[in-house]
């Protein structure tokens, strides 16, 4: 029973580490909407007055769309996964470096600059304010009038 509920427990903790894949909606968040999609129409486009024969151009659709098709998925299948295994390093080296290299020091920059603010303004209160409030007092009486003559 104990034996049962560890392995539960554990397909529970596997299954929650494990993204299900959409095999049907392959960008749902739509970063490849404006670039990708290429039709024949976008590459191919014959102007009134200038048109080649109707088969050839069918055969000519047909064959863009096989081969864009075909193409892609050989390369995919060739490429796709040493291409994925490159991305997945190269991210998780990025993630790494930023967890482990520039969060501390952007953090050791903020102590740093808390020590200096705290000497900054120590400073300031000692030499600047005495100097400031004691001109205020002289030029309090100062007086200036304004006038307009015509």
């Amino acid at each position: 029973m104990a034996e049962s509920n560890h392995s539960q427990a554990q397909k529970v903790r596997r299954d929650s580490r494990i993204k299900e894949i959409d095999l049907i909606n392959r960008d749902p968040k739509q970063i490849n909407e404006d670039v990708v999609k290429i039709d024949f129409e976008d590459v191919i486009a014959e102007p009134d007055g200038t048109h080649s024969l109707d088969g050839v151009w069918k055969l000519s659709y047909t064959t863009f769309t096989v081969s864009k098709y075909w193409c892609y998925r050989v390369l995919s299948a060739i490429f796709g996964i040493p291409v994925a295994l490159l991305w997945g390093f190269l991210f998780a080296c990025l993630s790494f470096c930023h967890i482990w290299v520039v969060m501390p020091c952007i953090k050791s920059c903020l102590i740093e600059s808390q020590c200096c603010s705290r000497i900054y303004s120590l400073a300031v209160h000692t030499f600047c304010d005495p100097l400031f409030e004691a001109m205020g007092k002289i030029f309090s009486s100062v007086r200036l009038v304004l006038r307009k003559e015509v």
